[in-house]
C-alpha cells in the first residue's frame, strides 16, 4: 500500500441561503441576508485555509468590483475578508471569454468535470466556489462539491432561486460541523460521502 499518494485539494461551496433553500430571492434579492462580527470571522478562517477562488462568467462581473471597492476601506468590517478576495488567484468557468479582464484570474473554458478534476489534482490548498447559481448547480449536478458551507438565514422566502434545483438524486452527507451566530444564522458544514 502506497502511503505517499497525495490527497487531492477539496472543492467547497459557500454560500448564505433561506430556510427553505433560497440563495436569492426571485428578482436576485439579496437584501435579507444577515451577519454579524462572529460569522465574518469565521468567513475570513475559511478563505484562509484556500488558495484558489472559482466562479461562474455571470458572478465575476459583480463579485470582482464589489470586493475591490471594500477592499479600499480599511474601516469596513469586510476589509480583511475583501483583501483576501482580491488577492486570492481567481479562475472564471466561461464559455464565451477568450481572456481575463480581471486581474489575478484565469479563464477556464473546457468541459466543467475535466477543468475541476485537474485542479483538485494539483497542488496546493483547497478551493472555494463562489459561483453564481447557475455554476453553482452545475457543480452540484456533476458531483464536485467535496464539502457544503451552508449559512442558513433565519427567513423563509416562499419562492426564490435554489442551487439544488438540477440535482435529481439523493447524495448523502456527513455533518462536520454545526454553529449558531448570534444574528440568528446556522452554520451546517458536510462532507459528501464519496460511493
Amino acid at each position: 500500500m502506497n502511503d505517499n499518494k497525495k490527497a487531492m485539494r477539496k472543492l467547497r461551496l459557500q454560500v448564505q441561503m433561506s430556510v427553505d433553500g433560497c440563495i436569492a430571492g426571485p428578482n436576485n434579492e439579496m437584501d435579507w441576508l444577515v451577519w454579524d462580527d462572529d460569522y465574518l470571522k469565521y468567513l475570513n478562517d475559511i478563505t484562509e485555509s484556500v488558495d484558489t477562488i472559482i466562479m461562474g462568467r455571470k458572478m465575476v462581473k459583480g463579485f470582482i468590483p464589489y470586493w475591490r471597492e471594500v477592499a479600499n476601506k480599511p474601516d469596513d468590517p469586510m476589509y480583511e475578508i475583501a483583501k483576501k478576495m482580491i488577492e486570492t488567484p481567481k479562475i472564471v468557468f466561461t464559455k464565451s471569454l477568450n481572456k481575463s479582464e480581471w486581474p489575478n484570474t484565469e479563464i477556464a473554458t473546457g468541459d466543467l468535470k475535466d477543468e475541476i478534476t485537474k485542479l483538485k489534482n494539483l497542488d496546493g490548498r483547497d478551493i472555494i466556489v463562489y459561483g453564481g447559481i447557475s455554476f453553482d448547480s452545475s457543480l452540484i449536478k456533476e458531483k464536485l462539491i467535496d464539502e457544503f458551507y451552508l449559512f442558513i438565514n433565519p427567513i423563509i422566502l416562499g419562492s426564490g432561486k435554489t442551487i439544488f434545483k438540477d440535482f435529481k438524486e439523493i447524495q448523502k452527507l456527513t455533518l462536520i460541523e454545526s454553529k449558531v451566530f448570534d444574528c440568528g444564522l446556522v452554520l451546517l458544514h458536510y462532507a459528501v460521502k464519496k460511493n
